[in-house]
Parts: structure tokens; sequence; C-alpha cells
């Protein structure tokens, strides 16, 4: 009794194509811009966190995620590393759980290696 039917208009003739790829533009442009500006730079940080982790070795000063700053003492190849945190105090910790390497040891000499 209060509602009025409503009647759809007619669509122009011609042109439909044209007008649907006219409206995914904006769409596209969107998700475009998602990537370059969210997506990209979350992988990159993603990549550089693996390569850092993949290269720690033992004696290296590490920050962990739960704020622990401590020395590498033995590399463990299931995914564990041991961390020295104070004198005579270790503890195991997952490799992913580093945030920062302080500070790196120097790689063995290439020449140490093959003799």
């Amino acid at each position: 009794m209060f509602v009025t039917p409503a009647f759809a208009q007619a669509a122009g003739g011609g042109g439909g194509a044209a007008s649907a790829i006219t409206q995914f533009i904006p769409l596209i442009l969107i998700f475009a811009i998602m990537y370059f500006l969210l997506i990209r730079p979350q992988q990159k940080k993603l990549k550089d966190h693996r390569a850092m982790v993949e290269a720690v070795r033992r004696g290296d000063t590490v920050i962990t995620q739960g704020g622990i700053i401590g020395k590498i003492s033995k590399v463990k190849e299931d995914g564990e590393l041991e961390v020295e945190i104070a004198e005579g105090v270790k503890v195991r910790i997952v490799r992913a759980t580093i945030a920062q390497v302080v500070s790196k040891t120097e790689p063995a000499s290439t020449a140490a290696n093959t003799n």
C-alpha cells in the first residue's frame, strides 16, 4: 500500500561490451594499487627474513621475537637453534622466531676448508 513498484529502465542499445569493460577498470586499478603498495612489499620482506634466518650460524648474536638477546651456540637441522642467553644458560628456540641478527660472525675462509 505504501510501497510503489519500481520498474527497471531498458538499457541503452549497443555498447554493452564496452560499458562492461569500463565498469571493471576501477576494480582493476584498485587491485593493481593494492598489489604494489601492500602485497609485493610484504612478499619481499618475508623473502628477506627467510634468507636472514637461513644464513644464521654458530656465534651470531640474535634477537628473538620475544625480545631475548642471545648468542647462537648450536644450529640443529630440524629448524631449532640453541641460544646462550647468559653464562651457562642455554635455551632452544625455533629458527623462524629470530627477529634480527645483531652481529654476524666471520665466515670460515675457503682456504681452510680445502685442507
